[in-house]
Formats: structure tokens, sequence, C-alpha cells
């Protein structure tokens, strides 16, 4: 809805010009009306209207000082000035401040709304296109934020080979000569259980805020949360910064410490750091040091930061914390979220394979036990799995790794078939659960979690089943409930559009314009009538 104000030093003027704005359409309406240019100027400033129409000829300050005044603090206020007196002077002195709409006295009726068109289709097509400019934007900035998070990912789960620093030096416009891991916990206080998933969140954001401001000759890619974890991967710009690594480390951690101690969380920080490498296919090597070095500070309760290190003083992971591993890998299993099941079971390794006086006999009574906790699981799932769920000793112990991984990645792959199969009731209590709740605002997040499946893996599903996604069966949904309230007469556009879920009615109006090619006014012109 734009906002008009009107300014005349003559009442029926204004009281004329108010009548014929108002009944003129809904998207415009007139705020107030000012009988001088002194009271125009406070006016525009308390208001902000989008259009101000304004007389030229008034005592004390005229129309174009008055234009002119506001110009100085209101730069998007259009004005369409009104006068008796057709003179070039006028016309150029207000063109000189932007004003491309002049009308005179006594003003016809087509007239004022041909001009306050012709202003309020520019207004609105800036605004468009400002807002197509930001969400091109965000969409850019996820994608990008999407990419580095897979990237980050891939590194840790698995050595790759498919980008070289020179490559990301190319990229980023400046040299990488080497990279390090940190992986950043967020543990709940001592008398509180657990951490919620919206506090995990803001976490997350606050970390990636954080960490864009500070660079200091490194390049920061975040990876994707999993449980309360996060790890970071630092790209060092200088070829220096291996050298100098423990002391440019220790300053991005007291940097985090200090904003984390400043900031509203009621919980505790902690950063496993990795060694630096010269080559990307050993980041992962970062990556198990930090989870290492993270785990023994999990035993150390006063130490905030631990460095990694291949020397192998890290002590094998207590029972307490294998259940632990076991219980989120087990989730992670049930919702068929491959990413999440091998960063689970690559952190658990990297605790076992970091210690230095571990034996193979060790390592294959722990993957073993584990798989026969999986097998039980797809038997309580009533999944039946014909492969092999048994590691045998090898002298190697990352070759019982090897395996280990192998078989998981089978058994992820075998339960997300299985679920493919059983979907039908899952996306049946989905539509459900939306087609209940679509007057709230609702996430993708919320309906995965009601049907106890990933976001992703719920999103691939709705889309191959349904040829629509998510939000789109959510717009469908709340669209064809407003066209049904649009009916009775008696219900304002507001109301509907607040009673179906939209926040603003500005947006509402485009999306239902957007599916049913009629503004709401106008299908409701349309039906009613």
């Amino acid at each position: 809805m734009l906002k008009i104000l009107i300014v005349d030093d003559e009442i029926l003027e204004r009281r004329a010009l108010t009548k014929i704005i108002n009944n003129s359409s809904e998207n415009v309406t007139v705020i107030g009306e000012a009988p001088n240019g002194r009271k125009a100027i406070e006016m525009a400033g308390e208001h902000k209207p989008d259009i101000i129409f304004m007389d030229i000829k008034m005592p004390g300050i005229d129309g174009v000082q008055a234009v002119k005044e506001i110009k100085r603090t209101e730069q998007n206020i259009r004005f369409i000035m009104v006068s008796a007196f057709n003179t070039f002077e006028y016309a150029k002195e207000v063109m000189q401040q932007g004003v491309k709409e002049y009308i005179l006295k006594p003003s016809r009726k087509q007239d004022i709304l041909e001009s306050l068109q012709r202003v309020s289709s520019e207004i609105i097509g800036e605004r468009k296109q400002l807002e197509e400019q930001q969400y091109l934007k965000q969409n850019l900035e996820r994608a990008v934020s999407i990419a580095q998070k897979e990237w980050v990912s891939s590194l840790i789960l698995n050595p790759v080979h498919d980008i070289t620093f020179d490559e990301w030096s190319q990229l980023l416009g400046v040299e990488i000569t080497s990279g390090y891991i940190m992986l950043l916990s967020l543990l709940p206080p001592s008398e509180k259980g657990e951490l919620l998933p919206l506090e995990k969140q803001n976490w997350y954001l606050w970390l990636k805020d954080v960490l864009k401001s500070y660079h200091k000759n490194q390049e920061v890619l975040l990876g994707p949360m999993t449980e309360s974890q996060v790890p970071v991967l630092f790209l060092c710009k200088q070829t220096t910064e291996k050298t100098h690594f423990k002391i440019n480390a220790q300053a991005v951690t007291d940097h985090l410490l200090a904003q984390f101690q400043k900031s509203h969380f009621l919980a505790e920080l902690r950063i496993g750091i990795g060694l630096p490498y010269s080559n990307v296919h050993e980041l992962n090597k970062s990556y198990h040091e930090a989870a290492a070095a993270l785990n023994q500070l999990l035993k150390t309760p006063n130490r905030k930061y631990l460095f990694g290190g291949k020397q192998g003083d890290i002590g094998l992971p207590t029972t307490s914390e294998l259940l632990e591993v076991e219980k989120k890998l087990l989730d992670a299993l049930r919702q068929g979220d491959l990413n999440k099941a091998m960063f689970i079971f690559d952190s658990f390794a990297a605790n076992l394979m970091n210690h230095e006086g571990i034996k193979a006999p060790v390592v294959k009574k722990s993957f073993n036990e584990l798989f026969i906790l999986i097998s039980r699981m797809l038997h309580d799932l009533g999944i039946r799995y014909e492969g092999s769920l048994e590691i045998q000793e090898s002298k190697v112990i990352k070759e019982m790794f090897d395996k280990g991984k192998s078989y998981l990645l089978s058994i992820v792959q075998h339960i997300q078939v299985w679920r493919t199969n059983h979907a039908k009731g899952m996306l049946h209590k989905a539509k459900e659960y939306i087609e209940n709740h679509y007057a709230n605002s609702i996430t993708l997040e919320q309906v995965a979690d009601y049907v106890d499946l990933s976001p992703y893996y719920l999103s691939k599903l709705f889309k191959d089943r349904f040829g629509m996604t998510f939000i789109d069966y959510l717009t469908e949904i709340r669209i064809k409930q407003a066209k049904i309230e649009m009916v009775d007469a008696s219900k304002s556009l507001k109301e509907i559009c607040y009673s179906v879920g939209y926040k603003d009615p500005n947006y509402f109006s485009r999306v239902f314009k957007k599916h049913t090619g009629l503004s709401p006014t106008e299908f409701r012109r349309e039906t009613v009538s």
C-alpha cells in the first residue's frame, strides 16, 4: 500500500484530492494533509510517505523550497507538483530536484489519476526489481554456502581429488598454500540435559557471522552442523602461514572464545584444532586430529581448546562415549541420512585410530559390536539385509576402517531404497501435517521431524512422488484456502492473508497473482459479483 501526503494551502483542494485518491484504488491511501510547506516537511519526516502532492504557491515556505528540504533527508519520496501557474521557471526549478510530474489547477480527475498511476507504477516497479535482486543475491549466497558445506563434507568423509589448492587459488584470486580444520562443539551447561534445535541453529548462524568478519590472511569455509559440532576449514593465503600456524590458529581461537563469552548463549564452546597440510588430499587427516583433540577436551572440563597432533597421546573413548556415538549413528541410519551417518562413523573411527597403542583386535571388536547393533536395528525395522556385517581382522587397521565404511555405505543405501518403497505412508502423513498446519509458519524441518525423515530426504521424496517441492505444495494449499475464504464478503483481504499463513499482505497478493493470474481484489470481484 502506497502512502500519500497532500500539501495545499486551500482546504477544499486538499479534501477534493484526498477523496479522489482514496476512491481510486486499494493500493494507495492518503495518510495526511498539510496546509503549508513547513508542516509538509514535518509530516514527511514523521510519516515517510511514498508520494507527495505538493502545491507550489503557498505562503511562507513554498512548494519548491519544501521539496528541496524534504529531499535532503528523504531521498525516496516522489513528488507530483500542483500549481495554477503554468510557467517554465516553476517547472524548471522542480525538475532540477528530480520531479517529473506537474499538473495544473484546476485539475481534472483523469489528470490526477493518470499522474498518480505513472508515479505509483514507477515505485512498484523499482521495489519489485529490488526484491528480485535481493532474492537472487540470497539464492546465490545460499548456493555458495551449500557448495562450501558439501566440499568440506567431502574432505572430511573421503580424500577428494576433484579440486586442488591451485584451483582454489584461482577461484578466490589469492594464493592458497595450505589448510587446516577446526572442529567446534557447543555443549549444554552442566545443569541442562541437551540443547534445543533452535539454539544450535542460532549458534551456527552466529558462528558464520563471527568467522565472516575475521579473515586475517585466510579464507574460511564452514561445513555442515552434525549434532552440535561444526567443522571449519581454514585456507591459508601466505607461504609463511604454515610456519606460524599455531600463532594464527591461536588468534582465531581467542577471537572465537572472546566473542562467544559476549554472546547470549547459555552453553559452552570447545574447539579441537587439526594440523595444517599443503595437499588437499591430506585435509581429512587434519579433521581426524581435530576430532581426536575435541574428544580429549570433553574429558577436560577446564580447557576450552586443544591442538591435535600425530603423537597419538589421545586416550580411547569411554564406554559412555561409545554408547552416545552408537545412538547418534543408529538415529542417522533410521532417517536414511547418508552424510550424517558417514560423518558420525568417521568421527568414531578417528577416535580409535588416533590412539598410538590401539591394537587390531580392539578395533575389530569395536566395529563388530557396532554392526551387531545395526543388524538388530534393521531387524526391528523389518528390513532384510543379505550382506555380511562382520569385520575380518587385519594387521593394517586402516583396512578394517575402510571395510567398515564400505559396509555402512551399503547399509545406508539399502535403507534408503526400503524407505523409498515405504515412502507412501510417510508422505501421506507429511501432507496431512501440512494440510492441518498451513496457517502456521511451518518449515520443511518441522515436517521432516514429524515424519522422522531428514529434511533433505523428505524434500527429495516429495519432489519425486508429487512432482513439486514442499514449499510449492504448502503454497498451493494456502492459495486454495484463500480462494474459499474470499467468497465470504465480510472478510477483508488482510484477514484472509493472515488466516492462511502469510504475514505480509503485499507478499500474499504477489503470490496469489502468480498462481491464479489475478490479484486477490480482481479474483474476489470476479468470483463474488
